[in-house]
């Protein structure tokens, strides 16, 4: 197994490197049919671009999605769809002096010590522009639900100790965070950016709702709805950590307090987060999920080299200062093929 593949039924494989020619995805599960163009991926692809705001990298991809296979007359076939985005804003000599060193928080390290060699270019499959490929089969999955009523929303719920205090989903796509309450992202904008005029970063948290799955979705055991989801989303490089519902708050609660209570309209509460034995209850899901500090930041640090001898290390290029405002469709997208994913498991089950 390479590790690359995510799904049973709607089964989603990336490919590409950072700085290699190009990245792309491979969605097979696709349900024929659906009225499917360039531009209803395009636009999820264009929310997760580099080079968006003083708040991303500066790296300039237009990310044009090209469709491969798996689309005839503007309809899906149902045969393996495939999708790829050409690289054209490569500056790989801007990591020619790290290639014999580990930076600090990245994986060249256990990459080295798992294939014996590395992809140092811009972390190689390592890198956030591995998720590209997340997206563009996130787009595709979230078309398929929309047709269902399920609906999934992310925003940035926190950043650095500023936190958001309302949620208005009207305005997450109207500020360059991407955050739920507009009173609080001009702090988080200006956090961000002294922590990258200081050549250092910032890390947060990223909320997400999802509206619309019907109860009874998941599977017992191994294969709970939350465990996929939890799954999928620390399965982003960035991520560190998840919860749902009330998540690490229930510790500090009784089990009268944290039991959701059952009357004739439904539940009166969701510190379930909408999933109860792996299976979904109906209610809304909300999960949260903590984001790392980036690893990348130009400031000298202290490591090793492949001989394992005490080195300084320096990371230049191109970074975000803070993940948060490009992980969130990258986060609505792995709900999304994961939802699609359960739903189809469960479809065939009761075939």
């Amino acid at each position: 197994m390479s590790g690359s593949s995510i799904g049973k039924i709607f089964k989603v494989t990336t490919f590409g490197e950072s700085h290699g020619a190009a990245v792309g995805v491979i969605v097979d599960g696709v349900t024929p049919g659906v009225e499917l163009c360039e531009n209803d991926v395009q636009k999820e692809l264009d929310r997760r671009k580099p080079g968006q705001s003083s708040v991303t990298t500066q790296r300039k991809e237009s990310d044009t999605v090209h469709f491969l296979s798996g689309v005839f007359e503007g309809k899906t076939t149902g045969t393996p769809l495939a999708m790829i985005i050409y690289n054209a804003d490569q500056r790989s000599k801007d990591y020619d002096n790290i290639k014999d060193l580990f930076r600090p928080g990245h994986a060249d390290y256990t990459y080295l010590h798992k294939y014996g060699i590395r992809d140092y270019r811009g972390s190689g499959r390592a890198s956030g522009r591995e998720t590209a490929g997340r997206v563009a089969a996130g787009a595709v999955a979230s078309k398929i639900l929309a047709a269902k009523g399920i609906n999934i929303t992310a925003y940035t719920l926190q950043i650095g100790k500023i936190r958001c205090k309302q949620y208005k989903p009207e305005c997450i796509d109207q500020n360059i965070v991407r955050a739920c309450d507009p009173d609080a992202a001009p702090a988080m904008i200006k956090l961000i950016e002294q922590r990258a005029a200081e050549n250092n970063s910032t890390g947060g948290i990223v909320e997400c709702r999802i509206n619309g799955v019907p109860a009874g979705t998941g599977e017992p055991v191994f294969d709970k709805l939350d465990a996929e989801l939890a799954k999928a989303i620390v399965s982003l490089g960035g991520v560190k950590g998840i919860e749902f519902g009330a998540g690490f708050a229930a510790v500090e609660m009784s089990g009268s307090e944290h039991n959701d209570e059952m009357t004739p309209d439904g539940f009166a509460s969701n510190n379930a987060g909408g999933i109860i034995g792996g299976i979904s209850t109906g209610n809304e899901i909300i999960l949260r999920a903590a984001i790392k500090p980036t690893s990348s930041i130009s400031r000298k640090q202290q490591t090793v080299n492949i001989a394992n001898a005490p080195v300084v290390c320096e990371t230049h290029g191109r970074h975000d200062p803070c993940l948060c405002p490009r992980i969130v469709p990258v986060v609505e997208a792995m709900c999304a093929i994961t939802v699609l994913d359960m739903l189809k498991q469960q479809a065939a089950m009761l075939a």
